[in-house]
C-alpha cells in the first residue's frame, strides 16, 4: 500500500504504529470515496441536469387547435417548399397510395410541388402513375452518379467485408448496400442536390405511410412565422449494434469545435444509469480506457433516442448550412457509414440537438402519422371539427370522437390496427427525453415512475391538451 503513497505519506506511515497507519489508510480511502459519491451526485443532479426554460413556458405548442377555415389560407403567400419522396420503380403501388393520402389531407389545398428522387431512371408507368394524383407541379429527378455510393476512397472489396461482417453480427439492414446508400445520401448529400436549390423547406415522405388526420392550415408558413427549423413526429430508442461508435464521433466534432454542453445537446446523455454508478474515475474508465459503446471519450453514454426521420418537416438553409455539412463530413471521412450501419435517422437527431436550440425545434403533435409498424394520432379538438366546412368537405367515416383537450383535425385513428386507438403504439420514453429543453411544465416524478409520459409538450398521457 505504501508504494500507492505520496512519498511525504510514505515517511508519515513509517513512523506511525502499524494500527495508526491502517487507521490512516482507512480515512483516506472513506474521504475518496466520499469525494467520488459526491462528485458522480453533483455531476449527475447538477452538471447534465436540464433546467427549465428561462421564458417560465414552453416553448414549442400546436401549430392548431382542431380544423382551420382552409379558404381564408390559401389566399396567403406560399413558402418556398417542396415535398420529396425518394422512391423505386417497383414502389408505384405504395408511393401512390402515399401520395393520394397527402393530397386528401393536405395538398389539394395548398398544391405545393412534390419531388420524386431515384438512382436509377424512371420508368413510363410510374411518372405516369404519380402524374396522375398530384394536385400540383410534379417533378422526377435521377440522383446524380458520384452521390448515391461509398464514401470516397472506400473500395469494393472493403465495402463487401464490412457488409458480410454485419450479417454475420445481425445488423439491422446491415448487408444490404443499397440501405448503407440510401442513409449516408439522406445525411448530407441530399441537401445539396441542384433540384433543391430553389427550396427552402422540405416535407419527407416515404412509399407506404399514412397521415390519419387533415392539416388544414401550411406548415412551413408555420414553421417560418415561429423561426423553427426541425419538425418531427416520432421518437425511438436506435438499434444498438447499428451505430456503436457514431455519438462518440459526433461529440469529437462538439468538443474540436467548442461546442458547449448546452440543455438540447443534454437531451441525448443517458441518466437513467445509477448516479452511484458513474463517479469521475468510472467515467473514465468507460470513456477514454475502455472506449465503451456509446460512450464519448468522458463517459457520457447516449440514451440511444432519436426521431423518425421518415417524417421530416425542416429547413433545407440549416442542413446545407456550414455547421451541419461540416459535420456530415466530419461522420463520412470515419467511413463510419458503411463500416458500422449509420442510420441518417440518429445523424439528424444528433444533429438538430447539438447545433439547435430547443425553442428552433417542432412536434408535430397534431399530425396522425403512420409508418409501419409505429404511429402516434391525436385526440380530435372538440367543437373545432368544422363539418360544415365545404373546403373541407365531408368528414372521414371513421373519424374519431371530439375531446376536451384534443387538437387533431378529423382525425382517423388506429390506422396500424384497426380498432385500436390509442394515442401511439410506441412508449413515450425518449418523447419525454428529447422534449425536456423545451418543457416548462414537465410530468413529475411520480408519473414517470408510474410510466405515464405525456403524449407531447403541454399534453397529458392521454393526448388531452393541458396548458
Amino acid at each position: 500500500m505504501k508504494f500507492l503513497l505520496h512519498p511525504s505519506l510514505q515517511a508519515i506511515s513509517r513512523r506511525l504504529p502499524r494500527s495508526r497507519r491502517v487507521n490512516l489508510v482507512f480515512r483516506l480511502s472513506a474521504l475518496i470515496l466520499l469525494l467520488s459519491v459526491l462528485e458522480a451526485f453533483y455531476h449527475s443532479q447538477v452538471s447534465l441536469s436540464i433546467p427549465r426554460p428561462a421564458e417560465h413556458h414552453n416553448l414549442d405548442e400546436p401549430f392548431s387547435i382542431g380544423c382551420q377555415d382552409v379558404s381564408k389560407l390559401v389566399t396567403r403567400p406560399r413558402e418556398s417548399a417542396v415535398l420529396v419522396m425518394l422512391a423505386r420503380n417497383s414502389e408505384l403501388k405504395e408511393a401512390r397510395k402515399t401520395v393520394e393520402n397527402v393530397e386528401e389531407r393536405f395538398n389539394k389545398w395548398f398544391n405545393y410541388p412534390v419531388l420524386f428522387l431515384n438512382n436509377e431512371p424512371w420508368s413510363e408507368e410510374f411518372v405516369r402513375g404519380m402524374k396522375e394524383v398530384v394536385s400540383g407541379e410534379v417533378r422526377f429527378e435521377v440522383i446524380p452518379e458520384g452521390i448515391w455510393g461509398p464514401t470516397a476512397g472506400l473500395t469494393e472489396e472493403v465495402v463487401g467485408e464490412y457488409l458480410r461482417k454485419q450479417k454475420e453480427e445481425g445488423v439491422y439492414k446491415g448487408e444490404i448496400e443499397g440501405y448503407h446508400h440510401m442513409c449516408r445520401f439522406y445525411s448530407g448529400e441530399f441537401y445539396n442536390l441542384d433540384a433543391l436549390k430553389e427550396y427552402k423547406y422540405y416535407w419527407r415522405l416515404e412509399p407506404g405511410v399514412s397521415y390519419g388526420c387533415s392539416l388544414t392550415y401550411d406548415p412551413f408558413v408555420m414553421m417560418a412565422d415561429r423561426g423553427k427549423k426541425y419538425g418531427y413526429t416520432v421518437a425511438l430508442w436506435e438499434e444498438p449494434n447499428t451505430c456503436p461508435s457514431l455519438f462518440r464521433t459526433v461529440d469529437e466534432f462538439r468538443t474540436q469545435n467548442n461546442i458547449p454542453m448546452h440543455p438540447n445537446w443534454k437531451a441525448m446523455i443517458d441518466e437513467e444509469t445509477n448516479w452511484l454508478l458513474k463517479p469521475a474515475p468510472i467515467r473514465w474508465l468507460l470513456g477514454k480506457v475502455l472506449r465503451r459503446e456509446h460512450y464519448d471519450i468522458k463517459g457520457e453514454k447516449w440514451n440511444l433516442c432519436h426521431y423518425w426521420s421518415n417524417f421530416e418537416i425542416a429547413d433545407l438553409d440549416f442542413f446545407r448550412g456550414e455547421q451541419y455539412q461540416k459535420l456530415f463530413r466530419h461522420l463520412d471521412k470515419t467511413g463510419g457509414f458503411y463500416r458500422e450501419r449509420w442510420g441518417d435517422a440518429p445523424i439528424h437527431s444528433l444533429a438538430v440537438h447539438l447545433l439547435l436550440g430547443a425553442e428552433e425545434m417542432h412536434h408535430f403533435s397534431d399530425v396522425g402519422y403512420y409508418h409501419e409498424p409505429f404511429w402516434q394520432c391525436p385526440q380530435n379538438a372538440k367543437g373545432k371539427q368544422l363539418l360544415d366546412n365545404e373546403m373541407i368537405g365531408k368528414a372521414p367515416k371513421g373519424m374519431g370522437e371530439e375531446q376536451e383537450g384534443g387538437h387533431g383535425c378529423r382525425c382517423e385513428c388506429g390506422l396500424g390496427k384497426k380498432g385500436d386507438w390509442r394515442r401511439r403504439n410506441n412508449r413515450g420514453i425518449c418523447l419525454e427525453k428529447l422534449q425536456r429543453p423545451a418543457a416548462y411544465v414537465r410530468p413529475s416524478w411520480w408519473d414517470l415512475r408510474r410510466r405515464r409520459w405525456p403524449y407531447s409538450v403541454g399534453f397529458d398521457e392521454e393526448g388531452r391538451y393541458v396548458m
